[in-house]
């Protein structure tokens, strides 16, 4: 099988992963934030499974640009670039209140986005296996709750933090909640756009 030649474009795209990186990993490091220390190393290892499961299902150049932007959206929502507190508490519309946890955050609107992102990068890869006939409603039900089996492990690597380090900026049950709400909002709006679309 031919070897599939790297794009100047996706040359760019992992040169601005890698940037970012290396600039919030000195930023996180300065300030003692351990935390995000972590998920800079949580990101490094993505890249590389993402840079493989491109590799061999080819996504789309706004998949790429989609989860890069996801990347340095997450690194700059656990920063204090913006002063305290980090961008990630930050409340962008005063809804209403549940437990811990008040809507809409910054937080909210990004789990939102990236299983935007997910669930098209998801698809990508399920198309490949489903024959040509097959129902449209088995093929989204099962790509929806693939994304949504994406946010469970993501709650894990979130949750491990809190397990070693003394203070983390991981919330309550609430918010664990609705993490998870904004991940299937986020697939479900996806999968209704590609249903539409006519796939």
């Amino acid at each position: 099988m031919e070897e599939k030649m790297v794009k100047k474009s996706e040359w760019l795209i992992l040169a601005f992963n890698f940037a970012y990186l290396i600039f919030f990993a000195v930023h996180f490091f300065n300030r003692g934030n351990f935390e995000f220390i972590w998920y800079v190393f949580i990101m490094v290892i993505l890249i590389g499974v993402f840079s493989f499961l491109h590799k061999k299902y080819n996504f789309s150049t706004l998949t790429l640009v989609g989860l890069s932007v996801w990347g340095f959206a997450h690194m700059f929502g656990g920063s204090t670039l913006l002063g305290e507190p980090r961008i990630y508490a930050r409340i962008l519309v005063n809804l209403f209140t549940t437990g811990d946890t008040t809507l809409f955050r910054y937080d909210h609107l990004l789990h939102f986005y990236f299983y935007v992102v997910m669930t098209s990068m998801i698809y990508q890869i399920a198309r490949r296996y489903f024959k040509k006939d097959a129902h449209w409603l088995a093929v989204s039900g099962l790509v929806v709750f693939a994304s949504i089996g994406v946010g469970a492990f993501n709650e894990i690597i979130e949750f491990l933090p809190v397990l070693f380090l003394p203070e983390t900026g991981v919330g309550g049950y609430y918010n664990v909640a609705w993490d998870i709400v904004f991940n299937t909002l986020g697939a479900l709006a996806t999968i209704t756009y590609i249903n539409l679309k006519g796939r």
